[in-house]
């Protein structure tokens, strides 16, 4: 008796992993092809075709008024379905009414007003926002970042597999150092404490994962900001401690700037 075939979904994860893709990635493609199974009253994809792409993207632009960059997310979403999964060629001149990118200002924050809300923060959420703010970090760059990574000596911090997956050095702000390191003694006493507890084992990246097999449980490549308790990893099944999840240190901001009365988005 033959194996069932996998279902469309489980498809779309396979190769998404296949690439190594991210996680965040696998989340927003799922959910977007989702969205137009059920825009198009649960028929299968692969009886769908280039049209029925552009009246769904359309209809996002439509009734939907989705931005322009979420309309381009989800026609990627579509694009890497027929393409990788249904191995279904669409052709990229699809002929939807396009999202408008609107002309907007950006919102610029004066020193004293980022002082302020930086100010009106405490511990952990505070010391991260002065790194954000001091480094030129991004809000994932910053949550994501491992001990080895950061140079106290030289005062750098490296930024693995940045925008565009990239490399780059940024400089590490001396007025945090003493906080920071007051911070790396509790993270490695609670690293210590998942390894006598038979955890300690860290995510990393699959090639390095293949490459440094022992390396998940080593002191350096742990996450300088962890999460307060271990979690399962959705793809792995495996129990570990994760880094900590960027919402927090948003929500954390969004109080800050409301106590200081700073209304700017």
């Amino acid at each position: 008796m033959g194996s069932r075939p996998k279902k469309l979904l489980d498809q779309v994860r396979e190769q998404i992993r296949i690439r190594h893709y991210s996680i965040r990635t696998e989340e927003t493609y799922v959910s977007w092809i989702k969205r137009y199974i059920y825009f198009h009253k649960k028929r299968h994809p692969k009886e769908l075709g280039k049209s029925d792409i552009e009246t769904f993207l359309s209809h996002l632009a439509l009734n939907r008024k989705v931005a322009a960059s979420t309309q381009n997310l989800a026609f990627n979403a579509l694009l890497f379905l027929y393409r990788n999964v249904l191995k279904k060629e669409i052709g990229d001149n699809i002929d939807a009414v396009r999202a408008k990118k609107p002309r907007r200002l950006p919102t610029v924050m004066t020193k004293d007003e980022t002082l302020k809300i930086i100010n009106a923060l405490t511990g952990l959420h505070q010391m991260m926002t002065k790194l954000l703010y001091g480094s030129g970090l991004r809000l994932m760059e910053c949550v994501r970042l491992r001990v080895k990574d950061i140079d106290f000596k030289q005062l750098q911090i490296v930024v693995r597999e940045a925008k565009g997956n990239k490399d780059r050095v940024t400089m590490l702000p001396e007025s945090i150092v003493p906080a920071l390191e007051d911070h790396l003694l509790y993270v490695k006493q609670l690293f210590e404490s998942d390894v006598k507890n038979g955890f300690g084992r860290v995510y990393l990246p699959n090639a390095l994962q293949k490459k440094y097999p022992n390396a998940n449980r080593q002191w350096g490549w742990q996450y300088v900001f962890p999460a307060k308790t271990l979690s399962v990893d959705p793809r792995s099944r495996v129990k570990r401690r994760h880094h900590i999840h960027e919402s927090s240190l948003q929500k954390a901001v969004k109080k800050g700037a409301a106590l200081s009365g700073i209304s700017k988005s």
